[in-house]
């Protein structure tokens, strides 16, 4: 039996691919499909809404982080017990890490996971002008296979009818259907306070009528089959899982905490930790007998005060920390463990205290991209000169108090940079590290934490 996938692909930023693909997902599980949802590039955002609408958990495929056999290992792995994957891609379809090539980029992907893919048009203001867009999509790289072609914000069924003939006949694929110009369409919340909304189920009328919408104007059933593809094949797993666990470890998992791929977590479980979680936000004290602890990013500001009054929960964190458990602190996690939080309203809330200095919270980027990271002699996840890839993301800025030692260094689009604060078995700072693009850090916590269980 075939396997089925696609990837959803747009012209460019901003055509609706979110909203197209949710649709899709929702109007497939309608149907009585099970549908698994993965989204290409470093965004944790738009897999929140691929895992409300499929129930399953939505999974990052990036081919820069990445080795391409781990990429499509996520994929076989992520498929399992699926009838159909939906790939979101991520800018434009040819848009990645380099713009002289396609390192990164939703086509790479489509490659590598040898994806059939059906490309998002903004049709606005436009009709036969359509059909070159997608000619020249078509054209660029002629490896890629474009199947299909979904007209978005067309003014009425006139209008796509116009467009999907013009498509049609000069590019020789079909034109599945179409959404019309509908600003009830834009997904609501897509901000800061999406996952709260998300986890509450707020959006699932929403979705569900994103779907329906979707049946009512796009084929879905021509999709489903256009989706076929070639089972995929991968040299050697790279999640072999130990027999029985090692360690435990405590990762912080809330509303105001919930950045992690997937395969983080499923690496440390395979190198041998048990995963314990433990939500600061509720009032839950770091757990008992745990040997490392994993604070991931999130909202921090947004759930600033709770956090400021649940006073235990921060005494048992700084405690275990200056004990020297060994822990990773990314982004929101390194944020919680500074001294005070500084919101855009300018109030402050005291925070772990672990870290001397600050952070403060402003309305535009303070930094974006991905990163290679590399450390000095004491970073333990970096022993024996390891390079590993992640990206950094954040509107707020850290304010040290005193001099520190950085926990790593970065290197960006715009050179290198010292980043984060390393002290004994504490690592944290703004970057988000990807487990998989160097496997070894995941068992150098792990004898770390074997460390601290022994001397504890």
């Amino acid at each position: 039996m075939a396997s089925r996938r696609l990837v959803i692909a747009g012209t460019g930023s901003g055509v609706g691919k979110t909203t197209l693909t949710i649709g899709l997902m929702s109007a497939l599980r309608k149907k009585g499909y099970t549908v698994q949802g993965f989204k290409c590039g470093p965004d944790y955002i738009d897999p929140t809404y691929h895992t409300a609408v499929t129930r399953r958990i939505s999974r990052n495929l990036d081919s820069w982080m990445l080795n391409h056999e781990l990429v499509k290992e996520i994929v076989i792995r992520g498929s399992d017990g699926a009838d159909i994957s939906i790939i979101e891609g991520v800018m434009g379809f040819f848009d990645g890490k380099n713009p002289m090539d396609n390192s990164g980029s939703s086509a790479e992907i489509s490659l590598i996971t040898e994806s059939p893919v059906v490309l998002v048009v903004n049709c606005a203001s436009m009709a036969r002008s359509a059909a070159a867009i997608v000619k020249g999509f078509q054209e660029f790289l002629k490896e890629v296979n474009i199947v299909g072609v979904i007209a978005n914000r067309v003014g009425s069924e006139g209008h796509f009818k116009i467009v999907q003939t013009a498509i049609e006949q000069e590019c020789g694929i079909p034109v599945l259907g179409f959404l019309k110009r509908d600003e009830e369409l834009t997904i609501p919340e897509r901000h800061l306070g999406l996952i709260p909304s998300v986890e509450r189920g707020e959006l699932d009328p929403f979705f569900d009528r994103l779907g329906d919408i979707v049946l009512e104007t796009i084929d879905v059933d021509s999709l489903y089959e256009l989706a076929k593809a070639s089972p995929l094949k991968v040299k050697e797993s790279q999640f072999k899982r130990r027999q029985q666990s090692e360690v435990r470890m405590a990762v912080a998992r809330d509303a105001a905490f919930n950045f992690y791929y997937q395969e983080n977590l499923e690496m440390l479980e395979a190198a041998g930790a048990e995963l314990v979680e433990f939500s600061p936000l509720k009032g839950e004290i770091l757990p008992e007998r745990v040997d490392g602890l994993y604070i991931g990013g999130g909202f921090p500001e947004e759930f600033a005060q709770e956090l400021a009054e649940n006073i235990e929960v921060k005494n048992s964190i700084r405690s275990a920390i200056e004990k020297g458990l060994p822990t990773l602190a990314e982004c929101g996690g390194f944020m919680y463990l500074t001294e005070s939080l500084e919101t855009t309203d300018e109030k402050n809330y005291e925070m772990v205290c672990i870290i001397p200095g600050k952070v403060k919270m402003q309305t535009k980027l303070a930094a974006l991209g991905y990163r290679e990271i590399t450390a000095d002699v004491g970073n333990f996840l970096l022993e024996g000169d390891l390079r590993a890839r992640g990206h950094e993301f954040h509107y707020s800025t850290f304010h040290p108090r005193t001099e520190f030692q950085p926990a790593y260094q970065t290197k960006g689009m715009r050179g290198y940079k010292q980043e984060g604060y390393r002290n004994g078995n504490l690592i944290a700072g703004y970057t988000h590290f990807h487990f998989g693009s160097c496997p070894e850090l995941v068992g150098n916590w792990i004898k770390k934490c074997k460390e601290f269980q022994e001397n504890g």
